[in-house]
This record gives C-alpha cells, sequence and structure tokens, in this order.
C-alpha cells in the first residue's frame, strides 16, 4: 500500500483527512501517533521533524505531505476518487479554500484553546485567552449561519473540503460553545454533516477515545451512538 497516514482517532484534523479519504474510499494505512511515547513521536518526526499530525506519507515516491488542506489536494491530485473536493470551476475553487481555511482557523483554532485550557493546572490557564476564544466562536457561528443560508454544502450544492474541514471543528466546537437557537442554518448544516457516511464513520472510529476528551461530561449522549 502506498499511502501512509499518520494520525490520532480523536483529533479533529485528522477527522478532516479522514473524512476526505473516506469520502473516496482512498486506499491508505493508519498508524495512530502517541505523542508521549518517544518512539511513536520519533517515527513521526522522521518523516515531519515539525511533529504535528495528521501527515502523509507516499511511499510510491517517498515524499511526505503534511498539512491538511495539502493532504486533501494532493490525494485528489494524485489518486483521485469519484467526489471532486476541489470545485473544478476556478472560482468555486476560491470559495473552497476559503471556508476551508474559515473552518479551520476560526473554529477549529479557537475550540482547541477552549479544551487545551482546561487540562492546564490552576495557574497556567489563560481566561482572558478562552473568553477570546468563546467571542471567536460567536462571531465564526453568525458567519456560518449566514453563509449556509440556502444551501446544503458549505459553498453551495457540492460537497468540498470546506466541508471536510467544517465537520471535525463544529462537532468539538458544539459540545464547548453550543450553537444559539438562532442560528438555525448553521444548526441545520451541522446536522446534514452528522448524517454524512464519512462524519459518521470518523466518530465511530473515534468513540473509543472520547474519554480522552477534556470536555466529556459535556458531550450529548447522541454522539456516542449512531
Amino acid at each position: 500500500m502506498s499511502l501512509t497516514l499518520y494520525l490520532h482517532p480523536l483529533a479533529s484534523f485528522c477527522h478532516k483527512v479522514l473524512i476526505a479519504f473516506y469520502e473516496n474510499d482512498v486506499a491508505f494505512q493508519p498508524v495512530t501517533v502517541d505523542l508521549m511515547d518517544p518512539e511513536s513521536a520519533a517515527q513521526l518526526r522522521a518523516k515531519w521533524p515539525v511533529g504535528k499530525i495528521p501527515v502523509l506519507y507516499d511511499a510510491e515516491c517517498d515524499r511526505a505531505v503534511p498539512e491538511t488542506s495539502i493532504i486533501i489536494e494532493y490525494v485528489q491530485r494524485h489518486y483521485p476518487g469519484p467526489v471532486r473536493l476541489l470545485p473544478d470551476d476556478p472560482d468555486e475553487q476560491l470559495d473552497a479554500r476559503l471556508w476551508d481555511r474559515f473552518f479551520d482557523l476560526y473554529v477549529s483554532v479557537p475550540m482547541q484553546k477552549i479544551v487545551v485550557d482546561r487540562i492546564k493546572p490552576e495557574g497556567g490557564r489563560d481566561p482572558k485567552g478562552v473568553a477570546d476564544a468563546h467571542a471567536a466562536l460567536d462571531t465564526a457561528y453568525a458567519m456560518i449561519d449566514a453563509q449556509t443560508a440556502g444551501k446544503t454544502w458549505a459553498i453551495g450544492e457540492q460537497f468540498t473540503i470546506a466541508d471536510c474541514s467544517a465537520a471535525p471543528g463544529l462537532f468539538y466546537a458544539s459540545i464547548v460553545h453550543p450553537f444559539d437557537q438562532k442560528h438555525q442554518h448553521l444548526s441545520a448544516y451541522f446536522e446534514r454533516l452528522l448524517a454524512r457516511p464519512s462524519t459518521r464513520r470518523v466518530l465511530r472510529e473515534a468513540r473509543p477515545y472520547f474519554h480522552l476528551f477534556p470536555y466529556r461530561d459535556a458531550m450529548p449522549d447522541r454522539f456516542l451512538m449512531d
């Protein structure tokens, strides 16, 4: 098998890539990385010294491919499947890339700030940073609500790389910062993401690790079953 994906089943950015792979039945070998284990971490850093996951390794050309969006674009270019996660139209490509980055930077990043702060020791916490992260999610939710009004997916009727990014970011963000009732378009979009077979598969595979999630106590029961 040519492709190996270094990942952790609980990590939202790994979920993004897995959703893209499952959409197109990409053949790959998953390798779970434990960054607390020196041998496991060294195996990852041998491919990508930055030491962050996910990282794709293509044995066919001895190439490491880091960063979620680049991994997805690389696979679409070299191992294409039936679902075009980057549209053919140049302007739609820009929209897909824009909203892909939006969900990464303005949903997943503040969500992770809130999550990580919870496991810091009392003296090392950052209440101002956490408050800013909650405010950033409020802004993001309002923008997503407006963007998804009248659309099935993030940029229209085609499921794209933007939706691969949206699903895991919104999944965890909805736990640490629940949607407001006024965000009906966002809520409906999130339900469509949850119903997508690729998303359901990723969450099913992540469930054995949910006990490690710092906000497990706030996780709705429906996320624990199909």
